[in-house]
């Protein structure tokens, strides 16, 4: 978890942009015609592509595969790197493996890590909707990273489809591209594994873009459609799904009762019972899935582990949790010192107020940037805009939601990135006709601001071959709004293929610098710990230490410290007595 407080922008692309836009919005009030017939020969070719509803949303999919595929020699496959997504491709390896939890480890103590439970059983902390994307990756194309990309290409073309329901082919199309340039390529949400950004965002998109198709023919198809959308948001982003759904629930149960053209009443309950059952089955699935982690159907998710370890609540109306008996300096540190000093910030009216602005900026920054933000003035002529008066109300409901909520992360919004996506080029059309005096700035500054995405994206790929940004991860220096795709993660893989490549089974124990960063993180392990070739553990006391030695006695035991420079790794100091005994 990387909150808003711990984000530090890389002032080379958030500053290229905001330069971009600048030259953008004084060129459009100083020459609005500039590069007009060029513009107007672009629109015609991109009306004649978004006149073909399929073939537009095929295209914005495929688009997304072949040039983050077409990057790879510049950006390889990202590596796992935080604890985020070490949890996930835990709960992905447990699926590959045919289960739905694991056996608490023996010496589980030495395997503790952020986001991931030992008690009751062996797990990701996290909703498994994203653990089984990962898994899907890892079973049909032997790489859990390719199914991630496959969602994100879904994400991109569900959108378009979604957009194709509430505006103009053109807009909706348009949609699609910015999607793709600024979340298909260069976002956290595709560059590494956690967050389940991607199917949720897909949910999101497939709920809304059926709502109104299913009230306009009541076919059954978009009922399966919804559906499929709402299980997809089940097991992701449930919370957030929920307050998508309540809005939508109103307006189907308002269209069942007094619609004047829907099919009758005895038709809509035969073509709904299949998408009832699906949402159902999963519910059913969910509720034995949290019976076999955690012990209890109704024991959700999160809450096990949040019991455990955490100290700050998720809501502001909750008191602060009594600080747990760490085991780990690490453990401690991100419970108290990364995560919780948030809370107490939004404890006041002023700090509530305060921070509640803060997180809106900050998310707002993500999906925008600079250079979507001047539609953003076209804010009022929205509210009052009928077309789109519902998704309106539904940006409303998830403020709602989210600001009675501590944190907020990007990926926590993404059952919404939809419905962010057609109320922004909304304001993109009110931009356009918008003219200061005689002048059709608003024209030139649309036309502008989408110039800009496309430089932004050519910019966001030279930076690093051209060494404007810094090589390695700097776990205080995230830039989440362009963020990836470098290559994070480097100095672990390379000392966990360099073991891997020893003779035998290799036992590494990991010892943090007094200041490590605990989002830095280097203890993860496969759902299998003991079958596993290497052995990652937490150096504890001795006596802990010469027990974990003795319960692999056939290991080769190392000592790993991540925060030496350079990162080094070197055999364990066993004593005598226990060296005699390998």
């Amino acid at each position: 978890m990387v909150l808003p407080s711990d984000v530090k922008p890389n002032h080379f692309l958030l500053g290229t942009e905001f330069g971009l836009t600048a030259i953008a919005v004084t060129l459009a009030f100083v020459w609005p015609r500039l590069g007009a017939g060029f513009f107007e020969r672009m629109e015609r070719s991109f009306a004649r592509l978004a006149s073909g509803k399929g073939w537009a949303v095929a295209v914005v999919g495929l688009s997304v595969i072949v040039l983050r595929l077409a990057l790879l020699p510049l950006f390889p496959i990202p590596l796992p790197f935080v604890p985020d997504d070490f949890s996930f491709l835990l709960a992905s390896d447990t699926f590959v493996h045919g289960r739905l939890t694991n056996p608490t480890p023996a010496m589980w103590t030495h395997f503790e890590s952020i986001h991931i439970t030992m008690q009751p059983t062996y797990q990701s902390m996290y909703f498994p909707g994203q653990g089984l994307l990962l898994a899907a990756g890892q079973v049909l194309f032997g790489q859990p990273w390719l199914a991630e990309l496959a969602m994100d290409a879904l994400m991109c073309a569900g959108l378009v489809w979604m957009l194709q329901a509430w505006l103009p082919r053109k807009w909706a199309l348009l949609g699609g591209v910015i999607a793709v340039l600024r979340l298909g390529l260069f976002s956290f949400w595709i560059n590494t594994y956690h967050g389940g950004a991607l199917p949720a965002a897909f949910g999101g998109a497939l709920v809304l873009g059926s709502l109104p198709r299913l009230m306009k023919t009541g076919r059954f198809r978009y009922g399966l459609l919804m559906g499929i959308g709402i299980v997809l948001l089940t097991l992701t982003r449930p919370y957030e799904g929920v307050l998508l759904c309540l809005p939508v629930a109103v307006v189907l149960g308002r269209w069942i009762i007094k619609g004047k053209n829907r099919p009758p009443l005895g038709v809509l309950a035969r073509r709904a019972v299949v998408p009832l059952l699906v949402v159902g089955a999963t519910l059913a699935w969910l509720g034995y899935y949290n019976y076999r982690a955690f012990g209890n159907p109704l024991t959700l998710p999160y809450t096990a582990d949040r019991e455990q370890y955490a100290i700050a609540p998720y809501y502001v109306w909750q008191h602060p949790r009594p600080e747990p008996a760490y085991r780990h300096p690490v453990i401690r540190d991100f419970y108290k010192f990364t995560e919780f000093p948030l809370y107490p910030r939004v404890h006041s009216e002023k700090g509530f107020v305060f921070w509640t602005a803060v997180k809106a900026a900050f998310n707002v920054l993500f999906f925008t940037g600079f250079c979507l933000i001047p539609p953003l003035f076209m804010i009022r002529r929205v509210f009052l805009d009928r077309r789109i008066r519902f998704l309106v109300v539904c940006t409303l409901v998830l403020a709602a939601g989210t600001a009675i909520e501590i944190y907020c992360i990007p990926y926590y919004l993404a059952p919404f990135t939809a419905v962010f996506y057609a109320v922004g080029l909304q304001m993109m059309r009110h931009l356009r006709v918008w003219k200061s005096g005689r002048s059709a700035v608003g024209l030139a500054l649309v036309r502008f601001t989408i110039a800009a995405c496309v430089v932004m994206a050519g910019v966001r790929v030279l930076a690093e071959p051209l060494h404007l940004e810094p090589p390695e991860w700097d776990p205080g220096n995230w830039n989440l709004v362009w963020f990836g795709p470098q290559h994070f993660g480097t100095e672990r893989a390379r000392m966990e293929a360099w073991l891997e490549a020893q003779p035998g089974q290799q036992l590494a124990i990991v010892r943090y610098g007094r200041d490590h960063n605990p989002l830095d993180e280097w203890v993860y392990n496969a759902a299998d710990i003991d079958g596993s070739k290497v052995v990652w553990a937490r150096e504890m006391d001795a006596a802990d230490n010469l027990e974990l030695i003795h319960y692999y006695p056939n290991r080769r035991v190392w000592l790993v410290e991540p925060d030496a420079i350079p990162a080094r790794i070197t055999p364990y100091p066993i004593p005598v007595a226990v060296g005699n005994a390998h």
